[in-house]
């Protein structure tokens, strides 16, 4: 599969994905100071034209909060194949829990392409064939 991408900073490291390995990190494209409790979306400085069909899921790396204190806000990213203009720039929305220093370059999140969800149809129905499990938060609780 070949993904345009148009690189917004010609001092980033390019993208490779790792071989044997399913997700691709993400830079920091610019130096954030965050104190605790501040949000800011950093940029990533790459923009990207998926093929129809295909999203990209973006998350923090495993070191991420250990490193630098800081939680991804929207959990999860989520970019779809709309999502390709040139001014379209990735970013990773940040909150601080700590004072903390993120340097341009440095890894803070990785990325996975996969196919989108197929069209649903909702069937409404009066009754689940399934066994009951207990309800939300029910399983381990023994």
């Amino acid at each position: 599969m070949e993904i345009q991408i148009r690189y917004h900073d010609d001092e980033l490291p390019r993208l490779c994905a790792l071989e044997g390995g399913d997700w691709i990190d993400l830079r920091a494209a610019e130096r954030v100071e965050l104190k605790a409790g501040e949000f800011r979306i950093i940029s990533l400085g790459v923009s990207m034209k998926l093929p129809e069909g295909y999203e990209a899921h973006v998350v923090p790396r495993s070191s991420t909060f250990k490193r630098w204190g800081i939680l991804q806000t929207n959990h999860m990213g989520v970019i779809d194949n709309a999502y390709c203009g040139d001014g379209d720039v990735w970013g990773f929305p940040a909150l601080a829990t700590r004072d903390t220093v993120i340097e341009k370059g440095d890894r803070i999140c990785q990325f996975r392409i996969l196919k989108k969800m197929e069209p649903v149809r909702f069937v409404e129905v009066a009754h689940l064939e399934g066994a009951n499990r207990g309800g939300f938060g029910s399983t381990g609780a023994k």
